[in-house]
């Protein structure tokens, strides 16, 4: 099938058994779908329509996928083994267009007319660290650090093979503003350490987040604030000897951070203004691979591959209640395509995920129930477990 191809509708509408929420499965084709990394939100035409990675005729394409009649619309048409990293999607937030790295090359695609251009060319040697588009919509920030797997095994979308590897060799890391109406590209950040995880405010144009990558325990501070005016970078949410935080997104104001982490005392999950000012951070019972929000008022987070549900929790008088079980997805987290990856929307009314409970990775939507409604996940009885 080619670009512009409408495919059959595959959405399918179930209760969850464990929940009662309704879940709505965007897809059904015998192969792996995806949608993109939760801190890139890939939703058009006045949020009808989402973007996702579906692997269909022995190759990955993108997909634009109309939420409510499920609708199926082919937005590229790439050869088997292209090579195109449809985690790291993001769109602009002023236009239809959504950018995608295809080999070494960053590529714009205008989601009206399906025609694409490339915008910034990767320098040889590096690979992928993360990119977003700033605010206003003028700029694509473009993180790339040395490819290292020359020196050893690397195949960190399959079991993080590496990972502990790249942290120690401090590879050379650079970030990039690109203009996305073209025109010369800035280098605005580099230095010597894994660099990932590159995420624009969505109010603030003038800011981004960045991580320092590696096994949280070894890593000296994991977010980073970094101003594309002057240049500056700083340390978000500086831990102490022996806590740990990341996973950070950027919540709906665009001037606060979330995170998850833990210290001698167990789990913790905050917020955090940009300027680390207006701190909220508590005690968290439940382990996940990652959360998002909006706000503290629903937190939810994708449980892992021994406790596969969507969990969800709720921050009030000064504690989080919690956790609650919205969906029982079911999700090996096997590889990097299987990760759940919940995403809230904006409302806080239903959450994006992918999940394999039948073998392939499907995209599915589930509605948010009254937070009493949910089941205490101490209480799920074990004839619900795997």
């Amino acid at each position: 099938m080619t670009t512009g191809t409408t495919w059959p509708v595959e959405l399918t509408i179930a209760t969850d058994p464990v929940s009662g929420a309704t879940v709505r499965q965007l897809t059904r084709y015998k192969a792996h779908s995806h949608h993109a990394y939760f801190t890139y939100s890939c939703w058009y035409d006045d949020g009808r329509k989402l973007v996702i990675a579906s692997d269909r005729g022995n190759r990955t394409n993108l997909y634009g996928v109309d939420l409510e009649s499920g609708e199926f619309t082919q937005l590229t048409d790439w050869e088997p083994g292209t090579g195109a990293d449809t985690h790291g999607i993001c769109k602009n937030p002023a236009r239809e267009e959504i950018y995608i790295t295809i080999g070494g090359t960053v590529t714009a695609l205008d989601l009206t007319t399906l025609r694409t251009r490339p915008l910034y060319s990767r320098p040889a040697g590096y690979v992928n660290a993360g990119m977003d588009v700033t605010a206003d919509g003028r700029y694509l920030c473009v993180g790339c650090t040395e490819n290292l797997s020359d020196r050893f095994q690397v195949d960190l979308g399959h079991g993080y093979i590496g990972f502990n590897e790249y942290w120690e060799a401090h590879p050379h890391s650079m970030i990039w503003r690109v203009p996305v109406d073209g025109g010369a590209t800035e280098l605005v950040h580099e230095e010597r350490c894994w660099v990932g995880h590159v995420n624009a405010s969505p109010r603030l144009p003038h800011l981004i987040t960045f991580c320092h990558e590696g096994p949280w325990h070894k890593v000296g501070n994991r977010i980073w604030g970094l101003d594309l005016t002057t240049g500056s970078a700083w340390k978000i949410r500086p831990t102490a000897p022996g806590e740990t935080v990341g996973h950070e997104y950027w919540m709906t104001d665009g001037e606060h951070i979330g995170y998850h982490g833990g210290n001698a005392d167990g789990g913790i999950y905050g917020a955090i203004r940009y300027d680390n000012t207006d701190r909220t951070e508590a005690p968290f019972v439940g382990h996940c691979w990652h959360f998002h929000s909006h706000l503290l008022d629903l937190v939810v987070g994708d449980g892992n591959a021994r406790e596969p549900y969507l969990l969800a929790w709720r921050f009030r008088d000064g504690a989080f209640e919690g956790p609650k079980v919205l969906a029982w997805h079911r999700g090996s987290f096997h590889t990097q395509a299987l990760h759940v990856h919940p995403h809230v929307f904006a409302g806080g009314t239903k959450v994006l995920y992918t999940a394999d409970p039948h073998g392939y990775g499907q995209v599915t939507i589930v509605d948010v129930p009254e937070f009493e409604a949910l089941p205490n996940r101490s209480e799920v009885t074990k004839n619900k477990e795997v």
